[in-house]
């Protein structure tokens, strides 16, 4: 049975509690622990850097998966891998050497993604599907959370699906913006195997049983 991801992210967290929120992924059913790195300059906002990653690097016990949001991302792989970095995404729009980037991220023993904004196709993914380990389409656009979720994501997820396997290509599909209850069903049905739930998770009474219930509505997409 395929095995659908949950990944908390911790942009929605409250930030004052940031060891607290990763102890409770840590118990929860969550798989990955979502990163959002932004630069201010590459989409609208300034989120964390290495010195929070580090910090949760020590106390998480489930992978961190960090997206980059920034400008010119090759020159600091090596120190996200520093960091504690285990999945590491880069912006096609942001990274004009992408082979030689995706392959630099490998080589320092992280598993290598490619995000790509609601507007950009994933026809321009054709040459680098083979090499990367994850695809994150954003189902909002870049930059803040809590943003309504874009609803022609579900045929893009149909169309990069068709291109993973004429490509024979073992990427998974992740998204990214606005997931939540009503909509994480129809994007596993669609084909998405990782999602990423922001305030979802961390606006809810009990978090933890926010992400089980995740777990458990896709499970049954799955099974059914």
């Amino acid at each position: 049975m395929k095995n659908i991801l949950i990944a908390p992210s911790l942009l929605a967290s409250d930030f004052g509690k940031v060891y607290e929120s990763i102890e409770l992924i840590n118990k929860s059913d969550a798989d990955w622990i979502h990163c959002d790195v932004m630069d201010g300059r590459f989409v609208p906002n300034i989120s964390f850097g290495f010195p929070v990653l580090a910090a949760a690097k020590r106390v998480a016990k489930k992978p961190l998966d960090v997206h980059l949001m920034i400008l010119e991302p090759e020159n600091y792989l090596s120190d996200f891998k520093k960091a504690g970095a285990d999945i590491l995404t880069v912006h096609l729009e942001a990274s004009p050497h992408l082979h030689r980037t995706v392959h630099a991220i490998r080589d320092l023993g992280m598993s290598p993604g490619v995000a790509i904004n609601p507007h950009t196709s994933v026809d321009l993914l054709y040459e680098i599907i083979a090499d990367i380990d994850l695809v994150c389409l954003m189902s909002v656009n870049p930059g803040f959370g809590g943003q309504k979720f874009i609803e022609h994501t579900y045929s893009k997820i149909d169309r990069l699906k068709n291109l993973i396997i004429s490509r024979n290509s073992k990427a998974k599909i992740e998204i990214d913006g606005g997931v939540d209850f009503t909509n994480a069903s129809k994007l596993v049905s669609s084909g998405a195997d990782v999602l990423v739930a922001g305030n979802t998770v961390f606006a809810a009474v009990n978090p933890q049983e926010a992400i089980a219930k995740l777990k458990f509505s896709v499970a049954n997409t799955i099974t059914s």
